[in-house]
């Protein structure tokens, strides 16, 4: 079946912008224009199309697309199969927390009692997926993922008082890393700074390294997802002051 850009459109909810760009750029040529010089588009295109909404689903970036579907030696089925686990998860995850919600209300009726890990269970999933989703590649290539497995067990396994803590020592990382850029890498809010960041990391490590949490602020500095999160928190150059802070006292 041949599809004109604008059925194509409706039926993939894809404007026809974003059709006639991926033209522009080589990634869906359309099968061939009409005499009125319209883009037509056939059922290889339609499922190059879904190829390409599903890889945009999995986070990937055009560039990235563009070079997949241009190997014929990719496997399209495993890589199916990788999305399909991707939303299984999210849909697990979706489950929890719905879940977490009816048994809230259902103990705020008496109905049920919900102790206080069971409220943040939920939270917790979440809170990983998110963090695997931004910086999972990353820290894995760089830690091994044993021990970024290791780590999320861990925080799942959290006592209420134990998140509250952790929550609290990531407030009291970012406000002593203000107060140690102001008081200069010498100080002794710098110092303080390095212990404080150092209780906070042996919540996630079974075993401290110390030439390992200074690789790690090398990557606060390398990696400007990580650089703008305490840059955007407390200021510029607060990556960097935090990354030399760990070296000069780690060191």
């Amino acid at each position: 079946m041949e599809y004109k850009i604008d059925d194509l459109s409706k039926l993939a909810s894809v404007s026809k912008r974003t059709l006639r760009y991926y033209d522009e750029i080589g990634l869906l040529k359309p099968l061939k224009i009409n005499s009125s010089g319209y883009r037509v588009y056939g059922s290889e295109e339609v499922k190059k199309l879904q190829q390409i909404l599903f890889y945009k689903e999995l986070g990937m970036d055009l560039n990235h697309i563009k070079s997949i579907l241009g190997n014929k030696y990719i496997d399209y089925v495993s890589i199916l199969n990788d999305h399909k686990e991707k939303l299984l998860e999210k849909r697990n995850l979706i489950d929890q927390l719905i879940n977490n919600i009816n048994n809230t209300i259902k103990t705020e009726k008496g109905e049920i009692f919900m102790n206080d890990k069971e409220r943040f269970e939920g939270f917790k999933k979440e809170q990983i997926d998110n963090n695997e989703k931004k910086y999972g590649k990353e820290i894995r290539e760089k830690y091994g993922d044993d021990k970024v497995n290791e780590s999320n067990q861990r925080y799942m396994k959290m006592t209420n008082e134990e998140y509250r803590e952790l929550e609290d020592l990531g407030n009291k990382v970012l406000e002593a890393l203000k107060e140690a850029k102001e008081a200069g890498l010498e100080s002794d809010k710098a110092k303080e700074l390095v212990l404080l960041h150092k209780k906070w990391l042996c919540f996630h490590w079974k075993e401290y390294n110390e030439e390992a949490h200074i690789n790690l602020g090398n990557m606060y500095v390398d990696d400007e997802r990580f650089r703008a999160y305490y840059d955007d928190k407390i200021g510029n150059g607060s990556a960097l002051f935090l990354r030399d802070a760990l070296e000069y006292y780690l060191k």
